[in-house]
């Protein structure tokens, strides 16, 4: 299963070492690579990342607004636990913006992003999902909306869904085992993004809500 960035030609590399280390940190914090309640050293953190310190502690400030992070006087900082009690107001503020951002998309999606949304929707059609790793199904999930996002064309729209995909992602990931598999969620995909492609906004918005109340449901089963 392949996919396709959002936002041109930009590539990791170009963005300031601040921005590389916030977006390969917080991807880290997003899948449970670094787990819940774990220390954090920015230190070694630098060391991993090949870059210096301060980077790092730029980073870790921006993590901290972002929930995915919390800083202690004289204890340090250490990754959030996840708190299965959130995740019934994480999902009220999904179900009114990600119907937002959908028909958003719909509407002011570029014609190369629609090509793009179709390629992919293709690409999930014609591929297996049930036969991926959970945690690459995952990662998957989350390139997927974030393009949606980018093609709405709100950055303050952006920025709020992508911080509360990524806490909802979490709670998700902390579950994956209880979960027979994520393939259905991801293969919910095919029609929104099809619907985004054809600029049928209220279709769009409405399977956008659908697929987050679905989430919702498939984690309180596993709870």
């Amino acid at each position: 299963m392949t996919s396709t960035a959002a936002g041109g030609a930009t590539t990791e590399t170009d963005l300031p070492l601040s921005e590389q280390a916030y977006r390969n940190l917080r991807d880290q914090l997003i899948m449970l690579e670094i787990r819940p309640g774990d220390a954090i050293n920015d230190s070694v953190l630098a060391a991993n990342l090949g870059i210096g310190r301060t980077p790092v502690r730029e980073a870790l400030k921006r993590l901290e607004s972002d929930h995915l992070v919390v800083s202690y006087p004289r204890r340090g900082t250490f990754a959030t636990r996840v708190d299965f009690t959130e995740l019934a107001d994480i999902s009220e503020i999904r179900q009114l913006l990600e119907p937002l951002a959908a028909r958003r998309a719909a509407r002011n999606a570029s014609a190369p992003m629609r090509a793009r949304f179709r390629d992919l929707a293709a690409d999930i059609a014609r591929s297996e999902p049930g036969n991926s790793d959970q945690p690459d199904l995952m990662r998957f999930d989350i390139k997927v909306h974030r393009q949606i996002y980018a093609a709405a064309g709100n950055a303050h729209l952006e920025d709020v869904l992508i911080r509360y995909d990524n806490l909802a992602t979490r709670i998700w990931c902390l579950v994956l085992d209880k979960i027979p598999s994520v393939s259905g969620h991801i293969t919910e995909h095919v029609k929104l993004l099809q619907a985004i492609a054809d600029g049928d906004g209220e279709l769009s918005a409405e399977l956008a809500l659908e697929h987050v109340t679905n989430f919702e449901k498939t984690i309180r089963t596993a709870l």
